[in-house]
């Protein structure tokens, strides 16, 4: 898959996601909030994918929000009859949000590979990934509160879980920069780069070891980590147990000690996919 705005590969069980507009500054236009949600829906239907890379091409990860969206708003965000104005306003952000939580919801590890700044809507999307690395000279920025607005796609939600809530709060009301290593230094990147070479090929270096791994225990340990973020310790104790009793199978078990005996990599069965015929009216 390949548009103005993302370029998508996959190989190897390894989907790498790339924002295609260097130029732009990968800025997040009109034609990304279409396309993103469309490779997302593609790399959930594979079978044959592990994990999920997003990385960009050029200086900067993103800029965030494209200027065309405040030098040229949408009428129906600031005109009409009020009820129905705020209504849309209202869709329209759930929607935007949909975008980046499906992130989350996806069955497979998703790695942010960060160079430059990742800035505004850039930062709600990082959020929402499993992990982050960067380049030493990364930095990250909430900078809606400068623009005269709330952030309203997760970082206000999703950053305070990554790191302290009283730093997150003034990243939110400075808009200030964190730099790679402030942000390595308080939680929000696992690791630093010392350019973006390196990092590419240190995420997809960590890609290949999940990718590695039983699909099946890798998804399960995702939809565990989920809940426990959500819920109390007892009640995902209680949530673990059900998985495994649903869950746990011999197959991958007897192939990951075949594989260490036999000294070879482990050959495991894909997941299955919803797209395979499958339709509501079937």
């Amino acid at each position: 898959m390949q548009d103005s705005s993302l370029q998508l590969v996959i190989d190897k069980h390894i989907a790498r996601l790339t924002f295609n507009r260097p130029d732009a500054y990968n800025s997040l236009n009109k034609a990304f909030w279409q396309a993103f949600p469309d490779a997302l829906r593609r790399i959930a239907q594979a079978d044959d994918v592990r994990v999920l890379v997003i990385d960009a091409q050029g200086k900067h990860f993103s800029a965030g929000m494209d200027l065309d969206f405040f030098s040229q708003p949408d009428p129906r965000l600031f005109q009409g009859e009020g009820g129905r104005r705020a209504e849309f306003v209202y869709r329209l952000v759930r929607e935007l949000q949909d975008c980046f939580t499906q992130l989350e919801q996806l069955r497979i590890p998703v790695l942010a590979a960060i160079q430059g700044g990742c800035i505004g809507g850039a930062l709600d999307l990082v959020c929402a990934c499993d992990c982050r690395y960067a380049t030493e000279d990364a930095f990250f920025c909430v900078k809606e509160t400068e623009l005269g607005m709330a952030a309203d796609l997760g970082t206000l939600q999703r950053l305070p879980r990554l790191i302290s809530p009283g730093l997150a709060r003034e990243l939110v009301y400075t808009s200030r920069k964190m730099t790679a290593t402030e942000a390595q230094s308080a939680g929000l990147v696992n690791q630093i780069f010392p350019d973006t070479t390196a990092l590419i090929e240190g995420v997809l270096a960590i890609a290949k070891q999940i990718a590695a791994q039983s699909p099946l225990a890798i998804t399960g340990s995702k939809q565990l980590l989920n809940h426990a973020q959500e819920h109390n310790v007892r009640d995902s104790l209680d949530y673990t147990a059900a998985w495994q009793a649903g869950m746990l199978q011999p197959s991958d078990l007897m192939e990951s000690m075949a594989a260490k005996t036999q000294q070879r990599p482990a050959n495991y069965a894909a997941l299955q996919s919803l797209n395979s015929g499958w339709t509501r009216e079937s």
